[in-house]
């Protein structure tokens, strides 16, 4: 008897013992700076693999728009995104009180940003190391959490990959019309071909159709002494000397510098040509909406809420502005200064490689801005320190729009853009923002 007693005592301290061990598994603990870690690799991954901006924009936004789901399917402030998406799809629902919400939200980020870029295995050193850390804190926890994210990556991926994305990728390239001095021509010094030529056909998220924001046409080519279109080309040649015999002391030049964001400049030496490491102008947006949530002090639901509402701002934006481009096809100062004015002339910035009009740094900007104003508020003063890892110095600003009507006119300083792409680029932002503003909305606008 006294035998059997000494078993019982013995499984039953031995199975406390395990309860209690199991009841002290710490639980995982996801933070905002968590989150911001996760973007900023998907940053310094394509900066690494050099992606065009508009396919930058696609990078950002799927994965944001995971995490978000999945934070927004418990939340009593943030609405689903099937409200304002059009084809959007439902996300299954966790099965498992043991799924991590922000565990699951942050893992789906970096499993369809692994999806999305060439270097996957940069995602993944990452992750895994990540990863082997969640185990070691509560591994049921951590195995529950990646299965409900894997479950919700595989539904969000099946959407994604019908934008038509994969389908532009074997469409042919721009032609262009050499006889038309007035279109678009390649630019020195790599003479690239125009960038994403077919992105109007990816299917935009929030705006109905890409004829609803559809700007102005730019001034009728001309140049005829005090034609419209002469004078704005000959603002840029007279500025852009003015401004360079400044030198260092120009502050447009820094201006300039600051904003030009253009993955594809190329530098030669002797007879070797290679691209310098830059981000786009989304990621740089995307940068100042972590400067924002940082100052804002915004928790783990905030913060994927600015960063998917900027995404989204910035994709949208990018495929009406890439419509236009394409569309009016129309001449960079560059090529026409080189030709008629002056063959020794170069722009402070490498003209990047697509048609000139509308200004995407001016319409990007302008909707950033504004979605950043309406979640953070106006007057929002911050130090921008975007730039800094690419040797740039912090620029500070008073506020979103303060920072987006300095990127639009750098443009110009940059010698880049005619006055008439940077002003309709801001008119045709502020629409699209608005639009958005307008339809995604917190559960208590």
């Amino acid at each position: 008897m006294i035998k059997l007693f000494k078993i019982f005592l013995f499984f039953s301290v031995l199975f406390v013992l395990l309860t209690v061990s199991c009841s002290n598994k710490e639980e995982i603990n996801i933070t905002s700076n968590d989150f911001h870690l996760a973007v900023d690799l998907a940053t310094n991954v394509m900066v690494h693999d050099i992606f065009s901006p508009p396919v930058a924009s696609r990078v950002y936004v799927y994965p944001n728009i995971a995490a978000y789901e999945i934070i927004s399917n418990s939340s009593d402030n943030f609405n689903s995104l099937k409200t304002f998406i059009k084809d959007f799809p439902d996300i299954p629902l966790p099965e498992s009180e043991n799924v991590n919400l922000r565990l699951a939200a942050l893992i789906s980020h970096l499993e369809l940003t692994r999806q999305l870029v060439f270097s996957e295995q940069l995602i993944l050193e990452y992750s895994d190391s990540l990863y082997l850390k969640f185990k070691k804190t509560n591994k049921t926890e951590f195995k529950e959490s990646q299965k409900y994210a894997l479950s919700v990556v595989e539904v969000i991926s099946n959407w994604m990959n019908n934008d038509n994305y994969n389908e532009t990728r074997t469409m042919s390239k721009f032609m262009v019309d050499p006889y038309k001095i007035e279109r678009w021509q390649p630019t020195p010094p790599s003479y690239m071909d125009g960038v994403e030529p077919h992105w109007n056909k990816i299917r935009t998220l929030v705006l109905d159709s890409l004829s609803q924001f559809k700007p102005k046409p730019p001034p009728k080519y001309s140049l005829e002494e005090n034609s419209k279109f002469y004078n704005e080309l000959i603002e840029v040649y007279d500025l852009t000397n003015k401004i360079t015999e400044l030198g260092d002391e120009s502050e447009e030049i820094a201006i300039a510098q600051f904003w030009d964001c253009n993955p594809y400049v190329s530098v030669t030496r002797g007879h070797m040509m290679f691209a310098t490491k830059k981000i786009s102008p989304g990621a740089h947006w995307i940068g100042i909406t972590k400067i924002a949530s940082n100052i804002s002090k915004k928790n783990f639901e905030e913060t994927i809420y600015s960063y998917t509402k900027v995404s989204i701002g910035i994709f949208d934006a990018f495929i009406s502005n890439w419509d236009e481009k394409y569309r009016s096809n129309l001449v960079r100062p560059e090529t026409l200064i080189n030709s008629f004015f002056d063959s020794e002339w170069k722009p402070i910035l490498q003209t990047p490689p697509f048609p000139e009009y509308t200004s995407g740094h001016s319409v990007i900007s302008t909707v950033s801005g504004e979605i950043l104003t309406n979640i953070f508020g106006d007057n929002f003063s911050f130090a921008d320190n975007t730039e800094v890892a690419y040797g740039l110095p912090i620029r500070n600003f008073k506020s979103f729009n303060h920072a987006a009507k300095e990127a639009a006119i750098s443009r110009l300083y940059g010698g880049i853009h005619y006055r008439s792409a940077i002003e309709e680029g801001v008119n045709q932002g502020k629409k699209i923002a608005y639009f958005i503003i307008n339809n995604l909305k917190l559960k208590n606008e």
